[in-house]
């Protein structure tokens, strides 16, 4: 099973909000993730995002890949926590 940490859109039509799932990669893109993460807003004036950086990097470490938009709110995550 290969294991991918994505953005599932859960939001209403014309106002995204996304979750940053762990999903196995044959699921469908609504299909029921295996861990939630994080969320990501990209409504918002600075496109708020929270992700819970130790279960990504365990997933990470376990062999999971993620898309690169979830690599990108992981970076910004990390920067945020390191100031």
């Amino acid at each position: 099973m290969t294991v991918r940490l994505r953005l599932q859109r859960i939001g209403r039509v014309k106002r995204p909000y996304y979750r940053v799932v762990v999903i196995d990669q044959r699921a469908k893109v609504s299909g029921k993730p295996i861990e939630i993460i994080g969320q990501y807003d990209s409504i918002a004036k600075d496109g708020i995002s929270k992700v819970n950086l130790e279960r990504a990097n365990y997933w990470l470490s376990a062999g999971a890949k993620a898309s690169e938009t979830v690599k990108a709110l992981i970076k910004k995550s990390q920067t945020k926590n390191k100031q």
